[in-house]
């Protein structure tokens, strides 16, 4: 029976990907790596450290471990890959080219993500359709463009089996912000529960697409599950969950804590790069063509992410807890 590597497993997807995996196919046949020592959320089975811009490393762990799928998640986020355009390309481009390889010598399937990233300023706004135009102004966007455009040359030339998702902003209470633009729908949560405030790097009303880690997860394991027949795209399917902006998740939150107060401070770099993607995406084709539909909208995962970081995260003033809602 084949096993499962996971690259990137430290990373904000990883660290709840590897847990889900586990628990469908057990701890001893998913194998969690990273160029990072793993967290104890990954702590609990085989774990390799591996540097995914090396070919030999890579190889040297897919045929010691007997993998057959590949969760190809290691990659610089896109505020970090903007401040470090080099380092982007090698570690994003230079991973991805390098695990298709693998893939193909060792015939894996593999899961590659995309992201509302691999967009640009002259794409149609709203309801971004599955295949439109394509011109990113990051280099984040550009890898993604690329990775997407690659894994389906590995599909077509060499029969790999690549599969992908663009993903929108994604919120986890697991994972810390980890240099993503949309990093703020996850960092005002804590602040919200230490200090009753959090300060913006975006605009209130810039609009983006969100979803609840639960909801990506479960996208992932569905998109891999699906009979490959009942797939016209395969690769980078669009998904979505919610359309909101800061003043949005603003008024959500303070139906729980009512005293939170926010203020804004604008970061130009990643006020920039919001501003050329889509503000909400057309997830049609992945619904017709594997069934997705999301579970959470911003009531319940707002509500989701106040309880369960509020069992780990302790007030600056202990004698307030988190409001529930009447």
């Amino acid at each position: 029976m084949q096993n499962i590597l996971v690259t990137g497993a430290n990373g904000q997807i990883g660290s709840e990907l590897v847990p889900a995996l586990r628990n469908r196919y057990g701890i001893e046949r998913v194998i969690a790596s990273d160029i990072r020592s793993p967290p104890n959320a990954n702590n609990d089975g085989p774990f390799e450290h591996l540097d995914c811009t090396s070919l030999r490393q890579i190889q040297d762990v897919v045929r010691q471990h007997n993998i057959g799928t590949i969760y190809h998640l290691a990659a610089l986020l896109s505020a970090v890959a903007e401040l470090q355009p080099q380092s982007a390309w090698d570690v994003n481009m230079g991973s991805v080219y390098r695990v298709l390889e693998v893939a193909r010598q060792c015939n894996c399937a593999l899961f590659f993500p995309s992201s509302i990233g691999a967009f640009g300023p002259s794409t149609p706004k709203m309801q971004t359709p599955q295949d439109t135009i394509q011109r990113p102004t990051t280099m984040y966007g550009v890898t993604k463009v690329a990775g997407e455009l690659l894994c389906d040359y590995y599909a077509t030339r060499f029969g790999v089996d690549a599969r992908g998702l663009r993903f929108p902003g994604l919120i986890s209470s697991v994972a810390p912000p980890g240099g993503g633009t949309t990093d703020y729908a996850v960092d005002i949560f804590y602040q919200a529960i230490r200090y009753r405030h959090y300060t913006c790097y975006l605009r209130p009303d810039t609009r983006l697409d969100m979803m609840y880690m639960p909801d990506a997860i479960r996208a992932i394991l569905e998109l891999m599950d699906a009979r490959s027949e009942t797939l016209m795209h395969r690769n980078s399917f669009n998904l979505t969950a919610m359309s909101i902006t800061p003043a949005d998740l603003v008024g959500a939150i303070r139906e729980h804590i009512p005293e939170f107060a926010i203020t804004y401070e604008i970061d130009p770099v990643r006020q920039a790069i919001a501003d050329s993607w889509p503000q909400s995406i057309d997830d049609s084709e992945a619904r017709a063509q594997w069934g997705w539909a999301p579970c959470y909208d911003l009531v319940a995962m707002t509500a989701d992410m106040l309880d369960k970081l509020s069992e780990k995260i302790i007030p600056t003033n202990p004698s307030q807890g988190t409001q529930n809602a009447p």
